[in-house]
């Protein structure tokens, strides 16, 4: 089953996976993602590795809670779904366009 598979080899492999996900990780902090509700009234700003960074609250929602809380909800799935999708395509870049995302099915034909 394992004929002719070269340990070196795949310790090599690993290793340079390990360096390419290193790399990413560095390269995500420096990722700056921001996601704005309200027409521009709450602004939320992410870095790649999904850590809130910046929050901007126009000073007109400071007397509607409820308004501030739904806005700011929405701005936060926002941004988190942004850092998701940026996650996916850097995973993409670093597997040289293999899709593991994608669903499996083609037709056989």
């Amino acid at each position: 089953m394992f004929e002719g598979l070269n340990m070196g080899d795949l310790g090599k492999m690993l290793e340079e996976v390990q360096k390419k996900a290193k790399e990413l990780e560095e390269k995500s902090e420096s990722i700056e993602l921001t996601a704005k509700s309200g027409g521009g009234l709450v602004k939320v700003t992410a870095n790649g590795k999904g850590e809130i960074i910046d929050i901007d609250i126009d000073d007109s929602l400071l007397d509607d809670k409820e308004a501030l809380q739904i806005l700011l909800i929405s701005a936060l799935n926002d941004v988190l779904k942004m850092v998701e999708d940026n996650k996916k395509s850097a995973a993409l870049s670093m597997m040289g366009g293999i899709n593991p995302f994608a669903g499996g099915g083609g037709s056989p034909s």
